[in-house]
């Protein structure tokens, strides 16, 4: 079967939109004839992958964001929960973030990520699945591909998501997380963390914690330097308790990754992790986000699933 392009026309405010037809025109000229599937609305990308992956699809090319991307991911692996044979994934980047594809070393230029998925080298990559409470107050599951975080980061999505891209993706995060941190509070928080057959119980006060497959969050913080995509390993960082002015002043070293150094920051490795905030009454000041979407709330339960995705790199 053809490959399928799964492309989302609203990503770049739009713009993937109006180039959809010549995007297509180029990765035709790399990777061959291709199908096409416009997403929608939201999660619709979660279904087309899934359909196309039980249909017997080989290869499957997201065009779009970070959210496009998980998306498709999310359901390559509803796909492999049900016994299918998954097809590979590549990416062409057209989001305001691009942190998944930073955490791969995917240089931001069309030509590169074409160019990427004719050669046919992939990597297995790790998912995280996790089972959360969903904003219709329901328990559910789904998976991430690169980060799962909670607190601040959660907040920071609903300004995002109505941000102006006039100055680029990193200046819409950043004035965004600018209001997330006016509204964020430090929570304590009740951990269970597992690697291997080793598991331990703590608590910890944070503003904002980070379940980490890959590197990147907010249009390029590096908040896990140290997490790579294939370790079979999360790399969880919490940022601490700081005050609203010492976290502004120490929000720069995220971008340049040497925050680690800074008082109050802790990082710890796991392949399972189960999280909730000590008073129930302040899960909603502690939103989830998942690959850079708001999702819902605590309590969540993650577990890593190693190389659980064949993609282009």
């Amino acid at each position: 079967m053809k490959p399928l392009v799964i492309l989302n026309p609203n990503s770049q405010g739009g713009k993937t939109g109006k180039l959809a037809d010549e995007l297509l025109r180029v990765i035709s000229r790399y990777v061959g004839e291709v199908d096409r599937r416009d997403t929608e609305s939201p999660r619709h990308g979660t279904t087309i992958a899934e359909e196309a992956a039980l249909e017997g699809r080989e290869m499957i090319i997201a065009v779009g964001g970070d959210g496009t991307i998980s998306e498709v991911a999310n359901g390559l692996m509803r796909a492999r929960a049900a016994g299918a044979t998954i097809p590979k994934l590549g990416i062409v980047g057209q989001g305001t973030g691009g942190d998944f594809r930073r955490s791969l070393d995917l240089e931001h230029r069309l030509d590169h990520y074409c160019e990427t998925i004719a050669r046919r080298k992939t990597r297995a990559i790790d998912m995280g699945e996790f089972r959360f409470t969903n904003h219709a107050g329901e328990r559910d599951t789904a998976y991430f591909i690169n980060i799962l975080s909670a607190g601040m980061s959660g907040i920071a999505d609903h300004y995002v998501a109505t941000a102006n891209r006039r100055f680029g993706g990193t200046a819409a995060y950043f004035g965004a997380s600018l209001k997330a941190l006016i509204e964020s509070e430090v929570v304590a928080i009740q951990c269970t963390v597992g690697v291997g057959e080793d598991e331990q119980q703590f608590e910890l006060a944070s503003r904002i914690i980070a379940v980490c497959n890959g590197r990147y969050f907010g249009s390029g913080m590096e908040v896990a330097p140290m997490a790579t995509t294939d370790d079979a390993l999360f790399h969880v960082v919490t940022l601490g308790d700081a005050s609203r002015l010492r976290f502004l002043f120490s929000t720069l070293s995220i971008y340049k990754g040497t925050h680690l150094k800074n008082s109050g920051v802790e990082v710890f490795p796991c392949d399972r992790i189960t999280l909730d905030v000590k008073d129930p009454a302040k899960r909603h000041v502690f939103p989830i986000d998942v690959d850079g979407e708001a999702l819902g709330l605590f309590p969540v339960e993650i577990k890593l699933i190693p190389g659980a995705i064949e993609i282009f790199v």
